[in-house]
């Protein structure tokens, strides 16, 4: 298998990377609770998991 003959130098490896960058997560408003959640993600709203506007889990109590 063929390996690299000197050390790649850091300033190398910098310039490969320079385009990952970190995107904001982009917000959306619930139609049916109003409120704000990440797109495409379930997210918990008064003990109910919602997904796509319904209700997908609700809260058990323990006894």
């Amino acid at each position: 298998m063929p390996n690299p003959k000197r050390r790649h130098s850091q300033q190398r490896s910098a310039k490969r990377r320079t385009h990952y960058k970190a995107e904001s997560v982009t917000l959306s408003k619930d139609s049916t609770t109003g409120e704000l959640h990440v797109r495409h993600r379930a997210h918990v709203s008064e003990g109910k998991l919602i997904y796509k506007g319904k209700v997908v889990a609700e809260k058990s109590p323990i006894n």
